[in-house]
């Protein structure tokens, strides 16, 4: 280690422009002092994929109990949003719900995922005043709502919806990939990689494909259909 002139260490400095932003609890902190709680943050996992549902998630954060470590869910490898979805869930009022293929090929992807997400808020145990959701776009929260670009990373409720929504939908994938063996969702998830194309001309799409997404499309070789079946147990919630 070095160490300046005086004798003691030397203290690592980030280069001038480099600042390391990590979520806080400071904005629901901030609310709570108004009066306003409960405060439940929402985000998704899932947007881009060929195949799967988006999953939402919303979190309302214990203020005595809010686990270190929380970050935008893509900054993290897998065991460590593992290990923080545990203490998520062991601290935190938690719901999940999921937009699947036939509602992201009927609404679009944007709309899909707006619903999922005030599906998720409408599924905590309890009902928050205000909702913090990841993105440019307000959701119907039943409650004021405020839309933060990268939210993410920087609001710990929405980070750690982040997690819960990602880990969810990774152990979703999962269990695809042992229902459909042969595709590797178990290992991309249905994001677009050169193996899930490869699958996708090897043996065709699943019902779990995205019909509204170009590669699925170009296979099918038709429009997608006006008007699309839902199933009859087409519930968006799901249990942790």
């Amino acid at each position: 280690m070095s160490r300046a002139a005086s004798g003691r260490p030397a203290v690592a400095r980030l280069p001038l422009g480099e600042e390391v932003i990590r979520p806080t609890f400071r904005r629901e902190r901030n609310a709570l002092k108004r009066g306003v709680w409960p405060v439940a943050g929402c985000d998704e996992a899932g947007r881009g994929p060929l195949a799967g549902p988006v999953v939402a998630a919303a979190v309302i954060l214990d203020p005595k109990r809010v686990p270190r470590g929380l970050d935008d869910s893509k900054k993290l490898d897998a065991q460590t949003r593992e290990k923080l979805h545990a203490k998520i869930c062991a601290s935190a009022q938690v719901s999940v719900a999921c937009a699947p293929p036939w509602r992201i090929d009927r609404d679009n992807i944007l709309r899909a995922s707006l619903w999922a997400l005030a599906r998720a808020v409408a599924a905590l145990p309890v009902r928050p005043q205000l909702v913090f959701v990841d993105g440019r776009d307000r959701i119907d929260a039943g409650c004021d709502c405020e839309a933060v670009i990268s939210g993410d990373a920087i609001i710990a409720s929405i980070a750690a919806a982040s997690i819960v929504a990602k880990v969810t939908r990774d152990r979703l994938m999962t269990r695809l990939g042992l229902l459909h063996p042969g595709y590797g969702f178990e290992h991309h998830k249905g994001y677009s990689v050169p193996e899930h194309f490869e699958a996708l001309a090897r043996l065709g799409p699943t019902i779990h494909h995205r019909r509204s997404f170009a590669p699925v499309a170009a296979i099918y070789g038709d429009p997608v259909p006006s008007e699309v079946a839902v199933p009859a147990d087409a519930s968006p919630v799901l249990a942790l």
